[in-house]
C-alpha cells in the first residue's frame, strides 16, 4: 500500500525526559509520545491546564476563531495526511459547538482524537457552569468516547483512542476531561500499548472469499469496479488501478473515492449517483458483475433501489461488517481490508475480455460528456473551475463547501491522486471547506491549496479568515457566487415550480472582506477578468479571495431526480 495511516508511536525519548506534575502536563507528554505535533483548538475555563501545559511543550497550537472551524481544520489535516487530527475546546458550548464536526467525520470515517474540558468531577451532573453531557451527546457519531474519572487510567485511554480512532474503520473518538483530573497530580507518564477487550480487526479475506469474486470476475461479460473513499483510507489506490490495468475492468468511484483512481485514465467512467456522469450510471446500470471496495451503497449514489445495478452479481469489500447489505443485498460479501483484498486479487489469474464493453463506456462518453452552454454574456461555474484547473496544474489540494459548486468541482476537477479532493460526502456540510483548506495547508505547507465555495457556504465559517491570515497560509478560496443557495434554488426550480422560497441570499463586498482581514481580494465577472484575477492570485503568497460573479441560475447536469433510477438521469432540464 502506498500510504499507512499513522498509529500512535511511541516516543521513548519523550517520556524519558518530560517532567510531569499534572494531568495537564501528563496529557501533553502522552501527545507527544504519540507523534502529535498540532492541535487545532480553541481555550476556555475548563482547559486552561492544558493550555497553560501545552505553552511549554513543542506542540503547534492553531487557535481558530470558532470550534467548528477548529473541527473541520483538523479533518482537513487528517484528510490530505491520513494522520489522526487533533482538536481541543473547552466544556460547555466550547464542546457542542464540535458537534457538527464530529458528526461529519463519523460520516466520511475521517479519524479523529478531540478533547474536551468538562466541569470537575464532584460538579458533572449539577448543571454547573458550561457543563454539558457531551459524552450522552456524542454517543452516536463517535467510534467511541471515553471520560476519564481515574487519572491512572489517562495513558491507556490515550493509547486506545488514537488506536480505535485510525484503525479499522476509521472515526473521531473524543475524550472528555474534567477539570480537576487536567489540574490534578499526576506522574504515571509513560504512553502504553493499546490494548481493547473484544476490538478485533478484520485483516486479509479468507481464501474461498477470494476464490468466489475471481469466479465471478472470470464469468463476467460487463464488470465494473466500483470504489470509494475506503480505497483511500486504507491506502490501496495503487493496488486498485494495477487491479484495473491488468484485468481491464472499467471503474467508477463515489464522491470521496474521487483521486483514487485518476480522472483521466481511459478505463475511468467518471463519477456515478445523483450527479454522476451518464456513462458512470448507464454502466452501472447495465454491467453484470460489480465489484464494490470500500463504499457504503449511499442514497446518493444509488438512487431508486429497485432500479441499481438490476442486472449485476453483486460483490461488496468493506472493513466494516456493519455495511455489507445495510443498504443493498450482495451475493458475495467479504468483510476484510479492501488492500489487503486487492493484493491477493492481484495474485489471482483473470481470464476477460472486456474489450467490447470498455468501447460502450467510451462511445457513451462521447456520446455524452460533461458539457454546459458557454456564453460571451455571463461567467459560468464550469469555466471557473476548469479555469483553477489549468492555473494549478491540475495539481491543487481541492477542498469544497457544499452545493453545487461542490459538485462542478467533483466533475470539472481532474483529479489524479488520493488525497487531492477533500470535501463533506455523506453529512453535505457547509461551512466545511475553507476551514478544512486551512487544516489542509497547515499539514502540507508547500502544497496549492484552493477553496472551491459558494457564496452561501462560505459565510458560515468566514471568521476562519483571521485564522488563515494570522498563520499565514496561502489558501486560496474562490467563491462561486450565484447569489443564491443554489443547490437548494435548483431544487425550487425543478420540484417547486420556481418558487424559490428563502433560497436568495445576500453576501457582504467579498473583495472587502478580504482587505479587512488583510487578505488579497479580486473580483471577476467575466471570463478574461477570471483568468487574470488567478494569475494575480496564484503569484501572490499570502491568503486571496477570489470572487467569482456567475451566471445565477445556473443548474448541475447530469441530475438523478430524488426517488428516480440511476437509469433515468435528467441531462438538461425541460420545464
Amino acid at each position: 500500500m502506498e500510504e499507512d495511516i499513522q498509529k500512535p508511536q511511541i516516543d521513548q525519548a519523550v517520556s524519558d525526559s518530560h517532567e510531569v506534575r499534572t494531568g495537564a502536563e501528563l496529557l501533553c507528554s502522552l501527545l507527544m509520545q504519540a507523534g502529535v505535533d498540532t492541535i487545532f483548538g480553541y481555550p476556555g475555563g475548563a482547559v486552561l491546564p492544558i493550555y497553560d501545559a501545552l505553552y511549554s511543550v513543542p506542540i503547534r497550537h492553531i487557535l481558530t476563531r470558532h470550534e467548528q472551524g477548529a473541527i473541520h481544520a483538523a479533518q482537513g489535516f487528517s484528510r490530505v495526511t491520513g494522520r489522526p487530527g487533533i482538536v481541543l475546546a473547552t466544556s460547555g458550548p466550547g464542546a457542542t459547538n464540535l458537534v457538527t464536526g464530529i458528526a461529519d467525520a463519523f460520516m466520511d470515517s475521517t479519524p479523529l482524537v478531540i478533547f474536551t474540558g468538562q466541569v470537575t468531577a464532584e460538579s458533572i451532573g449539577r448543571d454547573a457552569f458550561q457543563e454539558a453531557d457531551i459524552i450522552g451527546i456524542t454517543m452516536p457519531v463517535t467510534k467511541h468516547n471515553f471520560q476519564v474519572r481515574d487519572i491512572k487510567d489517562l495513558p491507556q485511554i490515550v493509547a486506545d483512542a488514537f488506536h480505535l480512532a485510525t484503525t479499522g474503520r476509521p472515526g473521531p473518538v473524543l475524550i472528555d476531561l474534567p477539570k480537576n483530573i487536567t489540574s490534578g497530580p499526576a506522574s504515571d507518564h509513560v504512553l502504553p500499548e493499546s490494548h481493547i477487550r473484544g476490538y478485533k480487526l478484520p485483516g486479509a479475506p479468507k481464501k474461498e472469499e477470494v476464490d468466489a469474486l475471481i469466479a465471478a470476475i472470470n464469468q463476467a461479460k460487463k464488470p465494473l469496479l466500483y470504489i470509494g473513499g475506503g480505497i483511500i483510507s486504507s491506502g490501496a489506490s495503487e493496488l486498485v488501478r494495477q487491479f484495473a490495468s491488468r484485468s481491464q475492468i472499467p471503474v467508477v468511484s463515489t464522491l470521496l473515492g474521487l483521486g483514487a483512481f485518476p480522472v483521466r485514465d481511459p478505463l475511468f467512467a467518471g463519477m456515478l449517483g445523483m450527479h454522476g456522469t451518464y456513462a458512470a450510471n448507464r454502466a452501472v446500470t447495465e454491467c453484470d458483475v460489480l465489484i464494490a471496495l470500500g463504499v457504503r451503497f449511499d442514497d446518493r449514489v444509488t438512487g431508486k433501489l429497485q432500479r441499481f445495478s438490476p442486472h449485476s452479481i453483486k460483490i461488496h469489500v468493506d472493513i466494516d461488517a456493519a455495511e455489507i447489505g445495510k443498504n443493498v443485498a450482495v451475493h458475495i460479501p467479504i468483510v476484510a481490508d479492501v488492500g489487503l483484498t486487492l493484493k491477493e486479487m492481484l495474485l489471482r489469474d483473470v481470464h476477460l475480455d472486456t474489450r467490447g464493453w470498455h468501447e460502450q463506456i467510451l462511445l457513451w462518453n462521447e456520446e455524452w460528456p460533461l458539457q454546459y452552454h458557454a456564453s460571451d454574456e455571463d461567467l459560468k461555474p464550469q469555466q471557473v473551475v476548469e479555469l483553477i484547473a489549468k492555473h494549478t496544474h491540475e495539481n491543487a489540494i481541492v477542498t469544497t463547501e457544499v452545493g453545487q459548486h461542490q459538485m462542478w468541482a467533483a466533475l470539472f476537477y481532474p483529479f489524479s491522486r488520493p488525497r487531492q479532493f477533500v470535501t463533506s460526502g455523506g453529512l453535505g456540510t457547509m461551512g466545511f471547506g475553507f476551514p478544512a483548506a486551512l487544516g489542509a495547508q497547515v499539514a502540507k505547507p508547500d502544497a496549492t491549496v484552493v477553496c472551491i465555495a459558494g457564496d452561501a457556504s462560505f459565510q458560515m465559517n468566514i471568521q476562519e479568515l483571521q485564522t488563515v491570515v494570522e498563520n499565514g497560509l496561502p489558501v486560496k478560496i474562490a467563491i462561486i457566487n450565484n447569489r443564491y443557495l443554489g443547490m437548494v434554488r435548483q431544487w425550487q426550480q425543478f420540484f417547486y415550480e420556481s418558487r424559490y422560497a428563502e433560497s436568495k441570499i445576500g453576501s457582504p463586498d467579498f473583495v472587502k472582506v478580504a482587505q479587512a482581514y488583510g487578505a488579497l481580494g479580486l473580483r471577476a465577472t467575466t471570463f478574461a477578468q477570471a483568468e487574470a484575477a488567478l494569475t494575480e492570485a496564484f503569484a501572490y503568497q499570502g491568503p486571496v479571495i477570489i470572487d467569482f460573479v456567475v451566471k445565477e441560475e445556473e443548474n448541475v447536469f447530469p441530475m438523478v431526480p430524488p426517488g428516480k433510477g440511476t437509469d433515468e438521469m435528467t441531462l438538461e432540464w425541460e420545464e
